[in-house]
């Protein structure tokens, strides 16, 4: 794996994600209370051998930049490295960057330095563990010029994905972007029997997308989904970056390549989410303070790594935490409620405070010492939960002051208390934005 890079796109807008992108960049947000996004990528490279890493940055991008800089310091004998490349002017253009291929082509000379056979391109918002040297064996084997990565999925989930066709050999002969019709389908559809002789299970998890709920059979899986990660021969994308104007990797390069190179599936049957609107954050994140997560961050093998904080063990007082996940540094007060919810890193809960089927991403520093120092601080709000407040169904960003007796419900049409602009409901979910400030009595 010395002869291979990574390239990291974390470079857009994040319009879904927004208002969690208002003052961040995607990759930055935080996920399961004290990781965030972009660690399960570079986490990913690390665990399969490798540690030469571009990360490709253009908006928001200054907390991303710290977090990188915090985080992924390689020992320098090693030569390894997470290497920020932002969009900047140079002499041969002054453009901001169009897009995930452009991104790429502004900078091959990085790529383009000896000892550099293999790219690989990953994505900066997904949850997944895969083991990449598995990608480039298949790679090897198969000679190609470029590998992608695919995951199985029902028909109706296919109506969101990129869906390839295949040959008997497992190179792509076709793609299709989120085929609508049966008939559409009908021509990207891969044979059960193959995926099965290629030890990929047909016979979709309920949890999947469009599986039945209503006690039938689960569907079946016979569609092959991409999943924005692909393996280059490094000439061969310079090949095609160079000769194009394309921007896109997925709806453009990816599409010319299977029309002039050897393209291979590599199939990935784990857990893997693309975490690209509000209700996805959401979800994902409390289905990781589940009995049964889907997925699992205590692995000795392959762990997921971020910011190493000098924090104290969290401390509960008189409380009660069913299926939850509390982040370091904590500190719940008597009669406490938290259900089914994810707590951030130095998070302050008060008095008697329920907090239901809700993420919050905690805090970045301490206000002051104290269970809850309300009177310790100049503010009229101390950051933190206020005592007697409830908090449910919704998603409450860093540094926020909420006062006492708030209710926050999503399903509460009706504002009083006063308007604020500080929350905003996305996806049926509530979202406090980053350092708000909500006053005692206000509900939403």
């Amino acid at each position: 794996m010395r002869n291979l890079v990574g390239v990291v796109l974390g470079g857009g807008k994040g319009t879904r994600l927004f208002p969690l992108t208002r003052y961040r960049s995607k990759p930055a947000v935080p996920l399961a209370g004290k990781y965030r996004l972009i660690d399960i990528p570079i986490s990913n490279c690390i665990n399969s051998g490798f540690n030469r890493i571009y990360l490709v940055t253009q908006f928001n991008s200054v907390s991303l930049h710290r977090h990188i800089r915090q985080t992924y310091a390689f020992d320098r004998f090693d030569g390894g490295f997470v290497e920020i490349l932002a969009a900047q002017q140079t002499i041969v253009g002054a453009d901001w960057y169009q897009g995930t291929a452009d991104a790429v082509r502004k900078n091959l000379r990085y790529l383009e330095q000896p000892g550099i056979d293999y790219v690989l391109i990953l994505s900066g918002d997904q949850l997944y563990r895969m083991d990449f040297q598995e990608m480039l064996d298949t790679h090897r084997a198969a000679q190609a010029d470029v590998t992608i990565a695919a995951v199985p999925v029902t028909s109706e989930a296919a109506k969101a994905f990129g869906i390839m066709r295949l040959d008997e050999t497992g190179r792509v002969v076709g793609f299709l972007e989120k085929p609508q019709t049966e008939e559409d389908l009908a021509l990207v559809r891969t044979d059960p029997v193959w995926l099965e002789a290629h030890g990929i299970p047909c016979q979709s998890n309920r949890s999947e997308p469009g599986s039945p709920t209503d006690g039938s059979p689960p569907a079946t899986r016979d569609c092959l989904a991409s999943m924005g990660i692909y393996l280059f021969d490094r000439d061969v994308l310079v090949d095609l970056l160079k000769k194009s104007d394309y921007q896109d990797f997925g709806k453009e390069v990816f599409p010319m390549s299977i029309r002039t190179h050897h393209v291979q599936m590599h199939p990935f049957d784990g857990y893997w989410e693309d975490i690209g609107t509000i209700r996805s954050f959401y979800e994902v994140n409390l289905a990781l303070a589940g009995p049964t997560p889907p997925f699992e961050f205590a692995s000795e093998s392959s762990p997921v790594y971020t910011h190493a904080r000098f924090l104290p063990p969290t401390r509960i007082g008189r409380a009660t935490i069913e299926q939850s996940l509390l982040a370091e540094g904590c500190i719940v007060a008597d009669g406490a409620v938290i259900e089914n919810s994810i707590l951030g890193v130095r998070c302050r809960i008060g008095r008697d405070v329920t907090i239901r089927n809700s993420v919050l991403l905690g805090n970045d520093f301490y206000q002051a010492s104290g269970e809850f120092p309300e009177t310790a601080v100049t503010e009229s709000i101390p950051i933190g939960i206020g005592e007697g407040s409830l908090i449910d169904g919704a998603i409450v960003d860093k540094n926020c002051r909420i006062g006492r007796n708030v209710r926050i419900l999503p399903g509460e049409a009706a504002v009083t208390g006063g308007n604020n602009d500080s929350v905003v409901i996305c996806d049926g979910v509530a979202v406090v934005e980053k350092a708000a400030m909500l006053p005692d009595g206000w509900t939403v």
